[in-house]
């Protein structure tokens, strides 16, 4: 009898460590939030899905949120998920498709729903089965990018270009869709291209100064977290050889690049806690809850490099308005709080 209610008494405190705490008729949900780099967009999002969780807190309902941050190791990201699974989070948040891929393959058999941010092709990296219906205990936020629009804006500011490079991390699945994308407009333009590669911030530097000495006419990235968090080390090299630097996200603009083309992370960080809601507070499945996508038609300049290059702002601008929904300013800063200061 006494061995019956101690395995009652054990069983009763793993249920209660795996549920939503209740205390004084307020209900707290645990969310693990793992962040795949310190760069501008992603942390933008992450405090974007923050404040709107605090936005949906009441009377009744409170969101505990555990942070960290792998930087780009893989060993690490891995470690934090199983301390997530350990602490007994309601439910997890991925922020980029690496993270997204680890969370998924961690929680296929205990069923922890997962809301990932930012993956650029989920489909495309079998993240979801597909965008409508994302299937087993994942969907999220979409950051995909329309890299024919890049082009555009490409050809829009110098319609003689005739050798583009191509920079990114050929090992980040984010960015082998708009890299296939690029070539295969580039190669029914008839325009040349060179690729350059590299997997760390050293090695992006040494591929962006090989970019230069091929005399190339303009460089494309798409949202490789590789380059974003190499552009500080860059942008001046590209700069200072009258290079443009056409990138798929605002945080590369931030960060020096000339343009950054793509969607508006802090909303979409704010779409990821609004998902995160419906599943915990709503109870809906979420392989059920499509994924949401996003308009990405905003082109943002950086005023300074541009002055650099030696464009005038006021031309480009209306080059690129008919390729784009809008056109808008940056100067070059660490993050966009600083921005603010």
């Amino acid at each position: 009898m006494k061995k019956s209610i101690s395995l009652l008494l054990v069983l009763v405190l793993i249920l209660a460590l795996a549920a939503p705490v209740h205390a004084e008729g307020k209900t707290t949900y645990t969310i693990g939030i793992c962040n795949f780099v310190d760069d501008a967009s992603l942390n933008q999002i992450i405090a974007n899905i923050r404040s709107r969780l605090a936005e949906l807190e009441s009377e009744s309902v409170a969101f505990k949120v555990l942070e960290d941050n792998c930087n780009l190791d893989a060993n690490v990201m891995n470690q934090i998920i199983t301390n997530f699974l350990s602490q007994k989070v309601d439910l997890m948040v991925g922020v980029a498709t690496p993270v997204a891929m680890g969370m998924q393959a961690a929680t296929e058999d205990n069923g922890v729903p997962v809301v990932f941010a930012a993956v650029s092709d989920p489909v495309g990296a079998g993240i979801v089965d597909s965008l409508e219906a994302p299937g087993a205990n994942i969907t999220g936020t979409s950051d995909y990018l329309d890299t024919n629009a890049v082009m555009n804006l490409i050809f829009a500011a110098d319609p003689d270009a005739d050798l583009i490079g191509l920079l990114y991390n050929v090992s980040e699945d984010a960015s082998a869709a708009p890299i296939a994308a690029a070539k295969e407009y580039l190669d029914q333009k008839g325009v040349k291209y060179i690729e350059r590669t590299g997997t760390t911030v050293d090695e992006i530097m040494l591929a962006a100064e090989a970019l230069v000495s091929a005399g190339v006419d303009a460089v494309f990235t798409p949202t490789d977290n590789t380059v974003m968090n190499a552009e500080l080390a860059i942008y001046e090299t590209l700069a200072e050889a009258k290079i443009p630097h056409y990138t798929g996200a605002d945080s590369f603009a931030l960060n020096g690049a000339f343009l950054g083309y793509g969607v508006d992370y802090a909303n979409l960080g704010r779409e990821t806690a609004d998902m995160i809601a419906e599943i915990l507070l709503e109870g809906k499945d979420p392989g059920t809850v499509p994924v949401k996508t996003f308009d990405n038609g905003t082109a943002t300049v950086n005023t300074e490099t541009c002055e650099a290059i030696g464009f005038d702002f006021d031309k480009i601008a209306e080059a690129f308005a008919p390729f784009c929904t809008k056109v808008q300013t940056i100067t070059t800063a660490e993050s966009f709080d600083d921005l603010a200061k």
